[in-house]
């Protein structure tokens, strides 16, 4: 059986990157004496997967992890169990048992809805006010990194929604293994739109991953 978790990774660490995020999860499962199941091979791991990477510097209200069990365990067990293993800036609020058949998370991934706070009220109000012309516009060029280069990309097909109030803007973007519109590439894009050159201090927060159900709606990716 697979276990599929929905967990934070707090503000407070915000700055963790990826692979220390995975290193927390590993200590977390062996520490919480769960029977997880290990690769096979000379220098076997714990079998665990995450829907997506978060960046750098942003914090995730519902990241999902899938992780392989050697045995049966409730999702009860399961989050009681980590929660007493892991950090208290990455508690595990859901949990759900799937056979293993069930396909995999990043294959599941269509989007991400974000929530960006604009540190600065005179630019969180520039920036909110751009954003029609800037969605009325045909193409929207931002520069997306490759593994060689950086190179420029049109993400205005992959804004599927984008709307401000307040300090805040709130945008859901699209997110598979081919292609995604990161929330610095809109943010670079709707600055230039602005008209804004200085530095623009946002604190990214990831509200939720994002699939698509047989209607072709898109409902939280740990629902599929």
């Amino acid at each position: 059986m697979r276990m599929l978790a929905v967990f934070e990774k707090s503000e407070r660490i915000r700055h963790i990157g990826h692979l220390d995020i995975q290193r927390a999860v590993q200590r977390g499962l062996r520490r919480s004496g769960l029977p997880v199941a290990y690769s096979q091979g000379f220098n076997p791991h714990i079998l665990v997967t995450f829907a997506s990477a978060l960046s750098t510097g942003a914090c995730g209200k519902r990241e999902i992890m899938d992780v392989t069990m050697a045995e049966d365990v409730s999702a009860a067990e399961f989050i009681e169990r980590m929660n007493r293993a892991m950090p208290g800036e990455m508690q595990i609020s859901e949990a759900r048992a799937v056979d293993g058949k069930h396909p995999s998370l990043p294959g599941l991934l269509r989007a991400a809805r974000y929530d960006l706070l604009i540190r600065d009220p005179a630019q969180a109000e520039k920036l909110i006010s751009a954003i029609p012309s800037m969605m009325a516009r045909k193409t929207v060029p931002a520069m997306r990194k490759t593994k060689t280069a950086m190179k420029e990309t049109d993400i205005r097909p992959l804004i599927l929604s984008i709307r401000g109030e307040g300090h805040h803007i709130q945008a859901t973007l699209t997110l598979t293994e081919r292609e995604a519109c990161k929330p610095g590439m809109l943010m670079e894009a709707l600055a230039r739109e602005a008209g804004i050159q200085e530095e623009i201090r946002v604190l990214a927060r990831r509200e939720a991953l994002l699939g698509q159900d047989e209607d072709g709606r898109m409902i939280p990716l740990e629902q599929l």
